[in-house]
């Protein structure tokens, strides 16, 4: 029996989201991949959501930020989002690390304030992404038991 492809396989997760969530949280996709060339992509297929991290290797310690993938939203996470300044306040939550930004609007993750966060967090990262290195996509994970990837009929 052949293997998909870990990207057959991304596209395969993201199919089980409606439309919207699925054509949004790929154009961000896009958008974090021209941003992070040279990323090591990690996807966890997990029971809450679909998470696809980004860091300098397979680490997932050294990750720097992830998309999570919800049935209504699609966040941004800075995995050491609590050590980054933020001013404007865009960084939401009050854990001791990471700090998350929902993008309900695509356009959100190219706007100034958002790219200045991006910028720190990749200048605070103690492991640098190494943008002449290519790109890899590497499924960590699939959860056996998954909430639904639709929200339910209202």
């Amino acid at each position: 029996m052949k293997t998909k492809s870990p990207a057959a396989q991304l596209a395969g997760f993201l199919v089980r989201y409606t439309p919207a969530i699925r054509s949004q949280a790929k154009a961000i996709l896009a958008r974090m991949r021209n941003r992070l060339p040279g990323a090591v992509e990690m996807v966890y297929d997990n029971y809450n959501a679909l998470v696809i991290g980004f860091g300098p290797t397979e680490r997932p310690s050294e990750a720097i930020f992830s998309l999570v993938i919800y049935p209504r939203w699609v966040t941004l996470c800075f995995l050491h989002g609590a050590k980054l300044s933020d001013p404007q306040r865009q960084l939401k939550g009050s854990g001791k690390q990471v700090r998350h930004i929902v993008l309900d609007d695509v356009a959100l993750i190219e706007s100034p304030e958002i790219a200045k966060l991006i910028d720190l967090a990749l200048e605070q990262s103690s492991v640098p992404i190494d943008a002449a290195k290519r790109r890899r996509l590497i499924i960590k994970s699939i959860s056996l038991t998954q909430r639904p990837r639709r929200p339910a009929k209202s």
